[in-house]
């Protein structure tokens, strides 16, 4: 067991004594090629090159002596500190910080960041990252090869965004780039580089108050889901009502990090609330009048939306996976196109009972678990408390029935 792991954070600025002092005394040094390549590593200390951390620190357990891990920025900040700590390697750690290297990216470009959304983007993660992306304003990524700004970039395809790319930085090969997000695959990227994913259709917000939570504000814009007909405008299609629209919000649950369809989305009503979730969203509808409210109804309420005019299913031959949709227009044949491209949750509705039993036989058809709900809801005039509206309608939801993996 080694008797101390120290880990030390590198922003390319000259070692601090504590720093300097850990390193003098390690036996093993754990690192990349670059760290590893520092005068002040102990010529007869031991030298692990830092790939899989895990290996590592299986490593440095078994290490009879005092072992050095450096790593880039803070090591606390999706580092190598969380694996480190794990139960299973038994280690006891003392981190020496450096500057982040978000907070130097932001730096280097002159902005504040503490609205920013930070994510990190690994091949199994990347399509998260970018719709991160796609649904905030100020988004800085932290890259891995693979997962680079090419590889956002050609994901963003459709949505204008500018990337600021800040490469090795704080060496004397740092470099920082400003340019399209569709520009970006036309380079080759230096790793380990960092991406500020700015702008929008509403851009980003610029105010000279600070905030009171670091990223995205979740109390901003009004209170509560479902909002009213007149926060979009009023005339409200059958499929937006506000107790059917609730329960669609209910049965997808929207998040962070999802992609979402709204295929015949109206008002805007649900892809606006969905966008409020944080998730991105495309709504997609052949109504261009639709569209257009659409936009109007996201700019009131500060989110970002994709907004595609055509017509379902063919139109949605190019769109990028999705991973819940909505429904609100089309019927059963966009209902099966969907359920082709197997998203986790479907929600739909029906004005009549043989209408949803056809849109539940084909979801169970293509692998998902269905279930239906007769949703009624009846608006009352509490002045005379008399009926004002009534809204009745069949909403079905499928989630799709993942095998379990074979022991």
């Amino acid at each position: 067991m080694a008797d101390r792991v120290t880990v030390i954070g590198w922003d390319g600025s000259p070692l601090t004594a504590a720093a300097r002092s850990a390193l003098g005394a390690a036996t093993l040094v754990a690192g990349a090629p670059h760290h590893l390549a520092l005068p002040e590593v102990p010529p007869a200390a031991e030298r692990v090159r830092l790939g899989s951390v895990s290996l590592a620190a299986r490593r440095i357990a078994g290490h009879r002596g005092t072992a050095v891990v450096l790593a880039d920025g803070d090591p606390g900040f999706f580092g190598v500190v969380r694996t480190l700590r794990a139960p299973e390697f038994g280690l006891e750690v003392e981190v020496v910080p450096a500057v982040p290297a978000v907070a130097a990216a932001f730096a280097r470009a002159g902005m504040p960041w503490d609205d920013a959304q930070v994510v990190v983007a690994h091949r199994r993660t990347l399509r998260r990252a970018v719709n991160v992306c796609r649904a905030h304003t100020k988004v800085a990524v932290l890259t891995s090869p693979g997962a680079g700004p090419a590889e956002l970039g050609l994901l963003m395809e459709g949505v204008h965004r500018t990337f600021v790319v800040c490469e090795e930085l704080g060496t004397a090969r740092e470099q920082v780039s400003v340019l399209t997000s569709d520009k970006a695959a036309d380079h080759t990227w230096r790793d380990p580089n960092v991406v500020i994913v700015i702008g929008g259709p509403t851009g980003p917000v610029v105010s000279g108050e600070s905030g009171w939570i670091a990223g995205r504000d979740p109390g901003s814009g009004p209170r509560g889901w479902a909002l009213p007909a007149e926060t979009y405008g009023g005339g409200l299609g059958e499929g937006e009502a506000e107790l059917l629209r609730a329960a669609q919000l209910a049965r997808l649950g929207p998040r962070v990090g999802d992609l979402v369809w709204d295929i015949g989305c109206g008002s805007g009503a649900f892809a606006t609330e969905a966008a409020r979730a944080g998730a991105a969203v495309i709504a997609v509808d052949r109504d261009l009048d639709a569209c257009a409210r659409t936009d109007g109804s996201a700019r009131r309420h500060g989110v970002q939306l994709q907004i595609v005019h055509g017509t379902a299913p063919h139109v949605l031959e190019n769109m990028p996976e999705p991973d819940v949709v909505r429904v609100g227009g089309g019927g059963a044949a966009v209902v099966s196109a969907v359920a082709d491209r197997r998203p986790q949750r479907i929600v739909t509705h029906a004005g009549t009972r043989d209408a949803a039993e056809l849109v539940g036989r084909d979801l169970s058809e293509h692998g998902y678990r269905v279930e239906c709900s007769l949703v009624q809801s009846v608006e009352l005039d509490t002045r005379a408390w008399t009926e004002r509206e009534r809204s009745v309608a069949f909403l079905l939801t499928g989630e799709i029935v993942r095998r379990a993996s074979p022991r």
